[in-house]
């Protein structure tokens, strides 16, 4: 059976978009009356439709969520290989790989614990009691016990508990900026309604928006998920989608582990064939699988990604999830909305108009003295009050008629240096039907009709430019000083406009040129007027030819959004589900996403993101659904994260890169060397200290410096570059592992134990010091390493020769090569290095050339100090 509130206000129903029914059709399809519910009934609903109230997330656990990163391949592997270390005898090296992979998923398990809080800052954020008519009387309740069918009133400074329609209203505005995104407080007033968009439905209450001023009494149409809040929360709740970072390290683990398990076999079954011995061969096979794991992979990255935090953090960038970190660096495309982030959030006087639209700013000025003595408070009064300021003084209130919402106008007597004058500021329509004359360049002459439709549609090229008009009108007092009537409010003298804006960020326009600049596309989703949005979008420099609204969008099919994305920048009156969908588009042909919100209608399409930008002073909502939070709500500080992630990301693929070529080859030689020599060409404990002095020499990647080059554009992991980078440098090192085989076995008759410690020295050399020459798609005496890389490299290189000339060298089965056969080795290693640097710019070019699924670019992450 299927409950009524799974049905509820869908796109199906006529409920989707309740403002544009009738009271008579709603109550019709709740089954109510218009003068509330009885206690019984309410009751009845509360069962039938749940509470008002969200989806709880699902916390998950500590133990699961620790079980759920073990079962990553990767950990799969570097546990087994630890384990397997430590049966083999080489107990410091298995507990290391172990206590690093402990701790590596421990860090991400604590950075990432940040998602269970989202569901519960959305309940802390509406209301704890709503008033609701029973029986015929208005009595508070829990705001969980409001159903479909109450009549709710609201007050000012009230959170509405749901959604409904406007049965009432007296001087009533909402505050709807954290929902739809428009920064002008709205008036909300009985009536019907065609529009689809919920920005324009001005006959409607949403939940969670907040009440400015008046009282208005509402029809309870939606509650808990089915109002337009619950749909934000209802995306928090669910489970987030592999980020691209761990999405492409999954796939690394799982091709380390096929390649793994793929050369084990084939050692095993070929050794076992030829009759070597199999507890022998067993052994070599463990070593070479614990060699071809990247063991040190987890504290790379962590460290990497921890650093870069903190590097992040000077730049006003504070990294909630590590791996988001990457997902920045990868960032094609930026999704942001208008309030807030490219503008300032504070509506602005933009200038002051006489009746023929010349700038004067006599309109500014007896707007500012009615602002001050007799307004409102609101956002347009306190734009006048700093756009003119010191215009009030020496005036005084004599007489006050308070702004009424349904003639859309007030008034003040206000007596100063001109002597008593009756000021009257409002609607633009409203006010021009008082008015008798219009006063422009100091002469005033009778205004007409002809005059009154040539201001109106100054007023519409006003708004086509983004702005919102106010008219102010006057008149000298005649009389006794008394209060303000209605009926005083005539024969006016139309003195201009007032036109205010949401001006775009000083920084906003450098800020879009700069990301483009890195290869990042900018596009604005906002809940205003399409027609604001696209004036933002040509003033920030974006493409504002085509704006696509909500109404648009949702007209649209998956497929027909995902072309349009394409060449869309700018996007208005859009619904939190429509902003998410919107991005999928983008991810759908092959964006990498990001999303910069502030607002409760953010949160769905900042869950959705691939990277999820929040701001500093954003809803608790915006802030628990983001992956970083910026300290300050500027474009420059996206783009200073976004090089850092870049430069961080290239660290990482450094060591990747770097790991694979070097372990391929190694082990390339090692399974060939096996299956043609009669003894093991190096000891399984031989294998291991190889490889563990191999990962210590790296240790400092995550301190190099990286080239401008490499953060100039969007990065990926891009694993077939990878693959061909380790195809062509790895199989170079083993030409050399094989010239030296054929020098050891064919020129000295080297025994085993001399040819092990001699190719031990010559694969330990090769491997360290190429790794100055791969780091860096320059010349690598001119591009140097960080001191921290050089340092941990030329240590594990110490080590590594001068380990078999010490006593401790025997307990590892090394004996001292003659001096002959160290010459020998050394010119081989000579060339091996130069041709290491002249076959390294063709396998960068290859993996240059390659571009991601993700649409990014395969970038060589070459490095200079920054």
């Amino acid at each position: 059976m299927i409950n009524k509130a799974t049905v509820f206000q869908t796109e199906t129903t006529p409920l989707s978009t309740f403002w544009t029914q009738s009271p008579e059709a709603l109550c019709g399809l709740l089954h109510c009356k218009t003068d509330g519910l009885t206690t019984a009934d309410a009751t009845s609903r509360l069962t039938e439709y749940g509470p008002n109230s969200d989806v709880t997330t699902k916390t998950t656990g500590l133990s699961k969520a620790i079980m759920r990163r073990m079962l990553e391949p990767l950990s799969l592997i570097l546990f087994v290989a630890g384990f397997v270390s430590i049966a083999t005898g080489d107990i410091t090296g298995g507990l290391i790989i172990v206590a690093i992979l402990v701790l590596s998923i421990g860090l991400d398990t604590v950075q990432e614990g940040h998602a269970v809080k989202a569901a519960e800052m959305l309940r802390k954020s509406v209301a704890l009691k709503a008033e609701v008519k029973r029986d015929g009387i208005f009595v508070q309740v829990p705001v969980e016990a409001v159903v479909p069918g109450d009549m709710i009133r609201v007050r000012a400074g009230d959170i509405v508990p749901a959604d409904g329609l406007v049965m009432e209203g007296n001087a009533f505005t909402a505050n709807e900026a954290a929902l739809t995104g428009e920064p002008y407080p709205v008036e909300k007033r009985p009536g019907t309604v065609t529009a689809s968009n919920v920005g324009e439905a001005s006959n409607a209450l949403f939940r969670g928006s907040v009440a400015q001023t008046g009282e208005a009494i509402a029809l309870v149409v939606g509650t808990g998920g089915k109002t337009i809040f619950g749909a934000a929360a209802s995306a928090l709740v669910q489970e987030q989608a592999l980020s691209p970072f761990q999405r492409d390290l999954r796939e690394y683990g799982l091709m380390v582990a096929r390649l793994t398990l793929a050369l084990v076999v084939v050692i095993v079954a070929a050794r076992t064939l030829l009759g070597q011995p199999i507890l022998d061969t067993l052994l070599f096979s463990v070593a070479l699988a614990v060699g071809l794991t990247p063991e040190l992979l987890p504290m790379i990255t962590t460290v990497t990604l921890s650093r870069g935090a903190i590097r992040m953090a000077g730049r006003k960038v504070i990294v909630k999830r590590l791996a988001s970190i990457h997902d920045l660096g990868a960032m094609s495309v930026l999704c942001t909305d208008k309030t807030g982030t490219l503008t300032s959030a504070e509506i602005t006087l933009a200038s002051s108009l006489d009746p023929m639209g010349v700038d004067n700013g006599r309109a500014a000025k007896l707007g500012a003295i009615a602002a001050n003595l007799g307004g409102d408070r609101g956002a347009l009064d306190a734009a006048l009050l700093k756009g003119s300021a010191g215009a009030s003084d020496g005036w005084s209130l004599s007489g006050r008629h308070a702004f009424d919402f349904t003639r859309r106008l007030g008034s003040v007597l206000a007596n100063g240096p001109e002597g008593l004058i009756l000021i009257v500021k409002g609607a633009p329509e409203a006010v021009l039907a008082l008015c008798s004359s219009q006063c422009a360049d100091s002469l005033t002459s009778a205004i007409g009709d002809k005059e009154r439709m040539a201001a109106l549609e100054k007023v519409r090229a006003l708004a086509e430019d983004g702005l919102r008009s106010i008219a102010v009108a006057s008149r000298p007092w005649r009389g006794v000083v008394r209060n303000v009537e209605t009926s005083d409010e005539t024969d006016l003298i139309f003195e201009g406009f007032c036109a205010f804006a949401d001006p775009p960020k000083p920084t906003a326009a450098g800020a879009i040129t700069r990301l483009a600049a890195a290869g990042i596309k900018l596009k604005i989703l906002s809940g205003d007027d399409p027609v604001v949005v696209r004036r933002l979008a040509g003033l920030v420099g974006l493409s504002a030819q085509s704006v696509l609204s909500g109404a648009d969008i949702a007209s649209m099919s998956d497929e027909a959004l995902a072309i349009q994305v394409q060449s869309v920048d700018a996007f208005g009156r859009l619904a939190p589900d429509q902003k998410s969908r919107i991005v999928r588009a983008l991810q759908a042909r092959g964006a990498v996403v990001g999303f910069l919100g502030d607002g409760i209608n953010d949160a769905p399409a900042l869950k959705v993101a691939d990277i999820g930008l929040s701001v500093d002073g954003a809803t608790g909502v915006a802030q628990a659904a983001a992956d970083m939070i910026l300290l300050a709500s500027d474009l420059e500080v996206v783009a200073d994260g976004v090089e850092e992630g870049r430069r961080t990301f290239a660290n990482i693929l450094k060591y990747i890169r770097m790991g694979a070529s070097s372990n391929f080859g190694n082990m390339l030689s090692m399974a060939v060397a096996s299956l043609v020599l009669p003894f093991l060409p190096m000891l399984p404990m031989q294998i291991l200290l190889n490889n563990l002095l191999y990962d210590f020499s790296e240790v400092g990647v995550p301190f190099d410096g990286v080239r401008a080059e490499a953060t100039a554009k969007p990065q990926v992991w891009d694993m077939r570059g990878l693959i061909r980078f380790a195809a062509i440098m790895g199989p170079l090192s083993s030409l050399f592992d094989f010239l030296t085989f054929g020098i050891l076995i064919l020129v000295f008759k080297a025994a085993p134990e001399e040819f092990r410690t001699t190719w031990f020295l010559e694969s330990m050399v090769t491997q360290i010091l190429v790794i100055f020459i791969i780091r860096t798609n320059g010349r690598p005496w001119r591009d140097l390493p960080s001191p921290m890389l050089a340092a941990s490299s030329l240590l594990a290189l110490f080590v590594a020769v001068v380990l078999p000339f010490t006593p401790i060298g025997a307990w590892f089965g090394f004996v001292v090569p003659p001096f002959a056969v160290l010459v020998s080795i050394g010119v081989l290693v000579l060339i091996y290095l130069i041709l290491a640097e002249l076959v390294k710019p063709w396998a960068i070019k290859t993996t240059s050339k390659l571009v991601s699924r993700r649409g990014g670019q395969a970038v060589w992450p070459p490095l200079k100090a920054a």
